[in-house]
């Protein structure tokens, strides 16, 4: 492994003959004809790391196919003060199997895995990747924003035939949480662009006021400086007094940085892209007479797909709108988040029926299911779902009657008129349904409210949204380690040095847990809070709260609003090719909140010159790990498929219509088949369970896209 910095060294020049190849690939014989290659003026020091492939590596970090298929990352050499290299190695296996189901017999090595090489070929290798990973800051001269920035270049990178594609972590993740997705373009041997869209998994300690660095590793805030990765921003004299008046917390970027990271998630996946473009050229590009790197390589010459998974894919949308300069030449993307206008003026329809309610942004659908969803798990028409016996046993029994004490809370603020448990929850679910779930989320809902996945994500994206500070407690949430009486206790000490690793950015993670500050009893871990009237009810207060900042007309509603606005995209990818591929019962962003209703808005925007094609795959939903777990969620093996096959699908499509000019599929429902057979032990995946996108669907499966409309067979 070689380590450097761009600001001291240049890497030799290319061959002669390589240089006229690629000086002839963008049409011109003077050298001296094209741009100096200049450093972006947001960049700031960028660190080099060369890597054999055989040692360490740019898609394992050295762990191979086979590491990587291990529960447990390597141990530290000193858990308490864990290297950058040993970081990066654990960020690598957690966030690529956080995006995927790891087992045999789910796929793992068989349908895609490091050993599976860019033909789809089953290899028997361990799938290293040499090449080297450039690494900065974007930043706006303030450090406050330090968005990180990677780009990785394999060593397999063709300058004759330059490629590049985009992995902006999903969720609110580090710069490494799209590396499932950059796994597709270095096997490809293109260069793969990152962002971490400014979120990560590291938090800054208030209590003893330490920061996370570019790295990972940790330092005081005083020393980090502009440095910092994150710094919650608080004067000396507020970071005591929220100390002493709350001790034991932690800031996490995506929620608490006051810069409404989302509203930029597009700049910063463009910002990555330039910063492909300055690497690639100060590799590849032709020299000038006085010695400087010149543009060789650029948008004329290299293919360069906008792509991701979730918040990261709704981020790869987002830069193909932004994109003024003609950077991206494509996008392929999987479950994307996306903010649709407030009044699109599309209709969505599945089978015969027009779907009432579509397009909410997704701060307002997840505060919806933060109110309705644990009551709704309980609903006896989904008890044999994965999870949910669990759940009723977990968060409905006598001595935690947890989510039954949601639905009277419900019932009791007027939000659900049935007078018994089962029936309450029954209705709860309908509600889900009636704003915008398909019938197929229902399996899901309960192993996600077990997961506390809604309120972690609404109150992330309310702080975000509002621009809350970490001092503000938005309606008396905050994060923190707890007891097992849901009581706030100070972290264990091995827990926050691997965060940057192990964090998903979005508490629950790591050790860190929601709590409701404004618990009878005191702060406590959010759903073991107690109301004002002493009952254990999931804080409803606190759901209730977070709700009326979507649908309310106060001062701090307003705020949120306006955050939410400055999100919203508008529908146009600039005649880009571009396929989304979505699975049907995706309860976390549910399809006609998102990929339906933006399938039917780019049609309206773009007309005849949209090229947009919508893939909604049968039997998949939004967590493909979640079918990895079969001791833990029996049910998802045999219900689910893998939806990062047709990610994979979709870039093969993609970069072949802009290679060779094949025609992209067009819009479709997949067919897919569950593995089926017991929970918990289904039999091995097989192609057969997962059919390609057909180049033309049979009508039956055909997604009829008009202007302003779209209609999904069932």
């Amino acid at each position: 492994m070689k380590v450097s910095t761009m600001k001291t060294r240049i890497r030799p020049f290319v061959p002669a003959a390589l240089a006229a190849a690629v000086l002839a690939a963008c049409g011109g014989s003077d050298g001296d004809s094209a741009p100096v290659n200049a450093k972006p003026a947001y960049l700031g020091a960028i660190s080099a790391v060369t890597y054999d492939g055989t040692s360490n590596d740019l898609l394992t970090a050295g762990l191979g196919a086979s590491g990587l298929a291990a529960p447990v990352a390597p141990a530290y050499a000193d858990p308490l003060n864990p290297t950058a290299a040993e970081l990066r190695r654990t960020a690598i296996h957690t966030n690529y199997r956080a995006m995927l189901d790891m087992t045999a017999a789910g796929g793992y090595g068989t349908l895609y895995g490091p050993n599976v090489n860019a033909q789809g070929q089953v290899t028997a290798g361990d799938g290293k990747v040499a090449g080297t990973e450039y690494i900065a800051f974007a930043d706006d001269g303030t450090g406050r924003k330090n968005v990180t920035l990677m780009v990785q270049v394999p060593a397999s990178f063709d300058p004759k035939k330059p490629c590049m594609i985009t992995a902006t972590a999903s969720g609110s993740r580090g710069v490494y949480g799209g590396i499932s997705t950059g796994e597709w373009g270095l096997k490809k041997g293109c260069a793969v662009a990152y962002s971490d869209k400014g979120t990560g998994g590291a938090p800054h300690d208030l209590q003893n006021d330490t920061v996370p660095l570019i790295d990972g590793t940790r330092a005081t805030a005083a020393a980090a400086g502009a440095n910092a990765a994150f710094n919650a921003g608080l004067t000396p004299t507020e970071l005591a007094a929220f100390n002493a008046a709350t001790p034991n917390r932690f800031a996490f970027k995506h929620a608490h940085s006051g810069q409404n990271a989302e509203k930029d998630w597009g700049t910063t996946t463009l910002q990555a892209v330039e910063f492909g473009y300055y690497v690639l050229n100060q590799r590849y590009g032709e020299t000038n007479a006085a010695g400087q790197r010149l543009k060789s390589l650029t948008p004329a010459n290299t293919i360069v797909i906008a792509s991701s998974i979730s918040n990261g894919g709704g981020s790869a949308i987002a830069a193909a709108e932004q994109d003024t300069q003609g950077l991206i030449s494509g996008v392929a993307v999987s479950e994307p988040a996306i903010e649709m206008p407030a009044n699109p003026g599309v209709t969505v329809r599945r089978g015969s029926a027009d779907i009432v309610v579509t397009g909410k942004p997704l701060i307002d659908f997840t505060t919806y299911a933060n109110l309705y969803q644990s009551c709704a798990s309980l609903a006896p028409s989904i008890g044999s779902t994965p999870y949910a016996a669990a759940f009723a046993a977990g968060f409905g029994s006598a001595a935690l009657p947890i989510a039954p004490n949601r639905c009277a809370s419900l019932k009791a603020a007027g939000l659900l008129s049935a007078s018994t448990t089962a029936t309450q929850a029954e209705e709860a679910l309908q509600k889900l349904r009636d704003y915008g779930w398909e019938p197929e989320s229902n399996d899901l809902h309960a192993s996600l409210a077990a997961f506390e996945v809604a309120p972690a994500v609404a109150v992330t994206f309310a702080n975000s949204l509002s621009r809350a500070s970490v001092k503000d407690n938005l309606c008396g949430f905050s994060y923190a380690a707890t007891a097992a009486t849901g009581a706030v206790t100070p972290l264990a000490a091995a827990a926050l040095p691997g965060m940057f690793a192990t964090g998903n950015g979005v508490p629950p993670s790591g050790g860190i847990n929601l709590v409701n500050n404004l618990g009878k009893f005191g702060p406590a871990r959010d759903f073991l809070s107690f109301s004002d009237a002493g009952v254990a009810d999931w804080n409803t207060a606190g759901a209730l709260c977070l709700r009326n900042l979507v649908t309310g007309t106060d001062a701090a509603a307003r705020k949120l609003q306006a955050g939410v606005d400055e999100t919203r995209r508008n529908g146009n990818l600039r005649g880009k090719p571009a396929i989304i591929v979505h699975g049907r019962a995706d309860a976390l962003l549910p399809v006609s909140h998102t990929s339906r209703p933006y399938a039917a808005l780019n049609r309206k925007v773009e007309g005849a010159a949209s090229k947009l094609s919508y893939v909604e795959v049968a039997n998949a939903q939004h967590f493909d790990s979640f079918i990895g777990l079969p001791t833990v969620l029996p049910g998802y093996d045999s219900r689910y498929v893998p939806l990062h096959v047709y990610l994979n699908h979709a870039l093969d499509a993609v970069y072949d219509h802009l290679a060779s000019g094949k025609p992209l599929p067009a819009s479709q429902v997949v067919r897919t088949v569950p593995r089926g057979g017991t929970p918990g032990s289904a039999p091995a995946i097989t192609a057969a369970n997962v059919p390609p996108i057909a180049a033309t669907p049979v009508a039956a499966n055909a997604i009829a896209v008009t202007a302003g409309s779209i209609s999904v067979p069932d």
